[in-house]
């Protein structure tokens, strides 16, 4: 005999009813549009890792010494003269950029040259001012900046270093 107690119930009760159609319709739609954004950002961080490389070819292209050419030229090769951005460079080429292979070793023969005609560079040396305004005649100011352009940005991008040079030791 079966008794009250041991009876199964086949409805269930009205509180345990489960998820409606309209909540579960909501939270797919809020799922979604997370799952967008963070396709977005996906998308942002794909693009300035392919930039990385052209900011390391900035940095690393930052000339030396001599009577520099103003406004931002191309990175030629120097000139006669050997000093970078002076007037004989464009008679010498574009500098290039030596890049490992799909083997990703340096000095390979499957090594790959990258010409640097989407970069340019301006190196600048100012006089330092003192507190009262007065030039500080042993110490200048060495401002280069490079500019380079991508195809996934509209403007081109920049990278300058500024440091100072002394006459002293």
């Amino acid at each position: 005999m079966i008794t009250k107690k041991h009876r199964f119930q086949a409805s269930s009760p009205r509180n345990a009813e489960g998820f409606t159609l309209i909540e579960v319709m909501i939270s797919m739609v809020v799922l979604t549009i997370g799952l967008l954004s963070l396709l977005g950002v996906f998308g942002m961080a794909m693009a300035s890792t392919q930039t990385s490389q052209q900011n390391g070819v900035a940095k690393q292209n930052t000339g030396s010494g001599g009577i520099f050419i103003g406004g931002l030229n191309p990175i030629y090769n120097p000139g006669n003269d050997g000093i970078p951005d002076t007037a004989d460079d464009s008679s010498a080429g574009y500098q290039t950029l030596q890049l490992p292979g799909p083997d990703g070793i340096f000095g390979t023969s499957d090594d790959v040259s990258q010409p640097l005609s989407n970069y340019q560079r301006q190196i600048q040396i100012d006089q330092v001012l003192d507190g009262a305004g007065t030039p500080i005649g042993t110490l200048r100011l060495v401002t280069i900046t490079i500019q380079y352009t991508t195809p996934q940005f509209r403007f081109p991008k920049t990278y300058i270093l500024s440091t100072y040079i002394s006459e002293y030791r």
